[in-house]
Parts: structure tokens; sequence; C-alpha cells
């Protein structure tokens, strides 16, 4: 956990009902619009200065969506998101090109994300000829060179090309480009889920380090949440397009109500040999229901062991059932203890 998470009286970023939709379509000349993939349905959460918030869960739960849609690299379908109090969604091209050097993002695949045409100095420095005000244009390799040894790597690389490095050097370029632009709220759409895990160790400390100095707030997605747990002031629990159990990183992880977060902690690997055998270990059943079919009522009933009749006929809200602050979608929430 970082431990720098500052509560003011507005966050930073705000994110109400974001809905995004992907339309299906059938024919070729005539298209005719037959159904939706619901990528992200109704998602909210909020984020304070130098607050890090872990999004996490399955793979294809509608994560990087909620990255993309923030950042207008896709059009939403519904909602809001307010960054100091303006809808990012109701900006025209001049002033969304102003909110984009506040929020940057670190993007998940540190090969595809850097151009392998363009050295690394001109990567890092890109920014810069776009927003040409931040950094003079004679102080710019001087600069680049300051923010490439600032994030670990030789300032004297400055002109060789990424397939040159690895890929948790990559990772590291793609982060001093997030930083040229000096943000306040980075995204990091699973940073490290394409590293070695001691590399991935590296990218997590520089990231704590970078948040540190630059009071730097984060939405920091992954799947893995022993990752999550490392970095994250609080958590929010997506299961396909939406939250389902949300709260403080000790909530989450000590006392987890929601099914689907249950299994998801029993799964974490455990390096104590007694504590692993004690665990109590939860196996989902089945496969996770397509977003553009889910199921009726609650999205997880059909994998949940919980699930009643009830489930099936009413969708539950996602509400503190408990009165500590700390809400879950689940009819039947309690906290469990043994699964992680």
């Amino acid at each position: 956990m970082s431990g720098n998470g500052q509560r003011s009286a507005e966050p930073l970023l705000r994110v109400e009902n974001l809905v995004k939709w992907f339309p299906i379509t059938q024919g070729i000349v005539l298209q005719r619009h037959i159904g939706d993939v619901k990528a992200v349905d109704g998602v909210s959460f909020e984020l304070y200065p130098g607050e890090t918030v872990g999004l996490v869960g399955e793979s294809g739960c509608g994560k990087s969506t909620v990255a993309r849609t923030l950042l207008r690299l896709e059009d939403y379908t519904g909602g809001a998101a307010y960054y100091k109090g303006q809808n990012i969604f109701e900006l025209g091209s001049g002033e969304l090109r102003a909110l984009r050097r506040n929020i940057q993002i670190i993007f998940q695949d540190p090969y595809a994300s850097l151009n392998p045409r363009m050295t690394v100095g001109d990567i890092v420095m890109e920014p810069w000829f776009i927003h040409s005000d931040v950094v003079p244009k004679k102080q710019r390799r001087e600069r680049a060179k300051d923010l490439l040894d600032r994030v670990g790597l030789n300032p004297d690389y400055l002109n060789r090309y990424p397939h040159q490095f690895s890929g948790g050097q990559r990772q590291r370029i793609g982060v001093a480009r997030a930083l040229a632009l000096n943000p306040e709220i980075i995204i990091c759409d699973e940073p490290v889920s394409a590293l070695d895990v001691s590399v991935q160790a590296q990218v997590m400390n520089l990231l704590e380090e970078l948040q540190d100095e630059f009071n730097l707030s984060y939405v920091f997605i992954a799947h893995d949440l022993s990752i999550v747990r490392h970095i994250s002031d609080r958590v929010a629990v997506m299961y396909l397009g939406k939250i389902v159990e949300s709260g403080d990183e000790r909530d989450i992880y000590e006392n987890a109500t929601h099914p689907y977060t249950q299994s998801l902690l029993s799964a974490v690997p455990i390096p104590d040999p007694a504590k692993r055998d004690t665990r109590e270990r939860i196996i989902l059943e089945g496969d996770l229901p397509s977003p553009s079919n889910p199921p009726s009522g609650c999205n997880f009933r059909t994998r949940c062991f919980k699930a009643e009749p009830k489930c099936a006929e009413e969708e539950p809200a996602l509400v503190d059932r408990f009165g500590h602050g700390h809400p879950s979608a689940c009819f039947f929430a309690e906290p469990r203890a043994g699964v992680l």
C-alpha cells in the first residue's frame, strides 16, 4: 500500500455510472444493429490527490475499457467523469488536449506502445512537441535525459531504439513518457502484467517512489490481487462490466464480503506451506458469461456458490450492507474467514 493517499474535500477524479457498450452489427453494406457488448455497465468511483485506486478483475471484465473511455480514446455510451469538477465527456478538442496534460496513461504492452521507428529520446520528447509550452525547445534533450535517469535508465540511451531494450526497460521508457507533462493522474493499465516477476517488483517500486516524489494519483488496473494490494489505498473489484465490491485495501483483503472477491483472494499464492494447506480454496464453476448476453439479475449468479432464485430475478445494488463504508453487490454478502 502506498500509504500517502490524502482525502480532500473534493476528489481529483469522480466517475459516475460510466457506461461503454460496443454495438454488434450484421450485414456488410446495410449494417443492422442486433445487440451490444456491455463492456462497462455502470461503473462509479472516486480518486483523491496522492491516492491509488486499484481496479481489479478477470481479463475481459472491462477494466481497460474504463481506462480508454476516461481518456476519450473510446467514445462513452453513458454516465459522466469529472476531473476537478469538469465533465471530461463534454470537453471540446482544445479543452481535451489541455486535459491530457494532467491525465496520462502507462499502457499494458511495453512492446506495442512504443513506436519502433522513433528513438527513445524522440518518444520521451514527443509530448513537448504537442504541448510546446511545457519545456523550452533548447532544454528538451537534457530534460529527456533527466527523465530517463529518474526512471532508472542510462541517459546516454537517448539515441537507441525500443528493440534494443528489454521489456522492463521499455516499460520504464513508457513511465518516463507519462511523466513528461507533469500530470496529476496516471492511469496504469496493467503496467507489469507482461513482465517477469522480478522485473514487476522493480517497476512497482519505481511507481511508488515517483508517486511520493511528484504527488501523483494512480488508477492502477490489474488482474493480480497481490500486486494491487502492494500499491493501492482503495480497491474496486470488477466483474462483467460492473463493480461488485469496493473499499479500503485492508477491508478488501482482510474482510471481503462478495463471493467473487473471496474466490479471487483464495487463489492468491501463499509462500507459507502451513498457511497454504489450511486455507479454504473457492473454485468457480463454469466460464465467464458473454458481455453481449449477461445473465439476468446478478451477473455473477451463474458461477456463485451462494446463488439463490432471488439472484436471477433482481440485480443487487452496490451498497454498504454492514455499516462500515465497504459496499458489496450481493444479497448474501458476509465476511468469510480463511480465504487469504
